[in-house]
């Protein structure tokens, strides 16, 4: 069975809440380096407490600009508080909280993609042996199993978790005591104030914590989305092409398609439709968090904000649940799906083979003889398993001048999908050996990014609750 984290989406947090916590560190970290004293630390500890008690009042402002917190905390206890300013800007403080937003808007991402990992392995796993047609160039290409198939999107998401934390380590740098872009002149313990945060590290350079990692770190979180959207479509895009079959083998169940107000018996899939929609949602809005910061200059507010990258995510999420709820409302047809493959000729490429590893025939002459035989009984309307032996072994004579030099039932069988599904023996194909190596591995997979997930918002949570002992030492 498919291991999977049993946490739900982690609360967000809005701007005014990770002020707070900065608030809270820097105040922390200034005491601790005895920047200010320990009773002005406990004046404006105090401060900070009723300010943000205040703010958790329905309908207050909640405002993430400093300069606000700072003229209330000020009116609070008096002109000294402004002490906890010291050796940071609103640039710093600004890049900070946008950071905090962003890994909480990426672990949200993430969980909706590993749901989404769930219902896709769940779905295989019951399609082992389904055997099912495989397109190229829009084609019926060669049969496959539908777990096969899956797995390979499986195997697109899991890069995509990859690419998810690899995102995320880069992201959680803490800019706070970069100030505007070159420090200050007072010793400020930026590892002190990241690690307070849940940050593992601070980003080194002071210049590129505020003015230029806030460009490529929001891109890059957005186009990893953007590349998991495009999976999604290709695979939804894949899904909604068998409603262009009269006798589709895959559809979606009844309840949830729509039916047309005019020609009652058509069912539209709209389900699918929405959630291709959300997918090109993510890529363009992926698109618009590049567009925004391409030939600016560092510094410029253009970038900073956080929206841009924060609607891909919220879309993305959205489309990962969509994608869910049609994973799990597909119904499978495996006989139909077996018809539609025996109706063409997609098991030539094992006709071509068989005379190869049986007869030692070389490769182009058995694949000309299957060309033929493609060509012989599409034109008399006949199936593959239709042929007659003679047929079978006349067709070879005319193609290539010689009889056919194995027995004709191994060329009946190499028509099989069933058999040729079967035959394979590559690393990584559809038959069942490989196939269930392959739900195990990506089960594996899962069960190992959910405890990542799991550990990582532990982490974020231990961070906070030793910032708020930290805090209350001087409250």
């Amino acid at each position: 069975m498919i291991a999977g984290s049993a946490a739900v989406y982690a609360d967000a947090h809005d701007d005014f809440h990770h002020l707070g916590e900065i608030n809270k560190a820097s105040l922390v970290m200034l005491a601790e380096e005895r920047i200010i004293p320990a009773d002005l630390a406990g004046l404006i500890a105090g401060g900070i407490a009723k300010v943000i008690k205040e703010q958790a009042r329905e309908g207050s402002a909640r405002s993430a600009n400093y300069l606000d917190f700072e003229a209330r905390l000020i009116e609070v206890t008096g002109p000294e508080a402004s002490r906890l300013h010291t050796g940071r800007s609103r640039q710093d403080i600004g890049s900070t909280y946008r950071r905090m937003g962003l890994r909480e808007d990426l672990l949200g991402s993430y969980e909706a993609l590993l749901a989404a990992r769930r219902a896709l392995l769940a779905l295989a796993e019951q399609h082992v042996h389904t055997i099912i047609p495989a397109y190229t160039h829009g084609v019926q290409a060669q049969p496959t199993t539908l777990a096969h198939y899956l797995l390979a999107f499986s195997a697109a998401f899991e890069r995509d978790a990859v690419r998810l934390r690899e995102v995320y380590a880069r992201l959680n740098r803490s800019p706070l005591g970069a100030a505007a872009l070159g420090t200050s002149g007072f010793a400020i313990n930026r590892e002190r104030l990241a690690t307070l945060l849940g940050f593992d590290a601070p980003i080194v350079n002071s210049y590129d914590a505020n003015l230029v990692s806030s460009v490529d770190s929001k891109i890059e979180f957005a186009n990893a989305l953007s590349i998991s959207a495009i999976t999604v479509g290709q695979l939804m895009q894949n899904l909604h092409t068998q409603y262009h079959n009269p006798k589709p083998w895959l559809t979606l169940a009844e309840d949830i398609t729509g039916v047309s107000s005019i020609m009652p018996q058509k069912r539209n899939p709209r389900p699918i439709d929405a959630v291709r929609l959300l997918a090109t949602g993510v890529v363009s809005d992926a698109h618009a968090v590049t567009l925004i910061a391409h030939n600016t200059n560092s510094g410029m507010n253009d970038y900073r904000p956080r929206d841009q990258a924060a609607e891909v995510a919220t879309k993305a999420q959205r489309m990962f649940a969509a994608y869910v709820k049609v994973m799990n409302s597909l119904i499978v047809d495996p006989m139909r799906a077996l018809e539609e493959v025996e109706i063409d000729y997609s098991t030539m490429t094992e006709v071509a083979d068989v005379l190869l590893r049986r007869a030692d025939v070389p490769f182009r002459i058995g694949h000309h003889y299957a060309s033929e035989l493609t060509t012989y009984g599409r034109a008399r309307g006949k199936r593959p398993k239709d042929l007659t032996d003679a047929e079978l072994l006349r067709v070879y004579e005319e193609s290539t001048g010689v009889e056919m030099p194995l027995a004709v039932a191994l060329v009946r069988e190499a028509m099989d999908p069933i058999a040729m599904v079967r035959a394979r023996r590559g690393m990584g194909g559809p038959q069942e050996i490989e196939v269930r190596k392959m739900l195990r591995t990506h089960a594996d997979s899962l069960s190992s990014d959910s405890t990542w997930l799991d550990v990582t918002r532990q982490h974020l949570q231990h961070s906070g609750s030793a910032l708020e002992q930290a805090f209350a030492r001087f409250e």
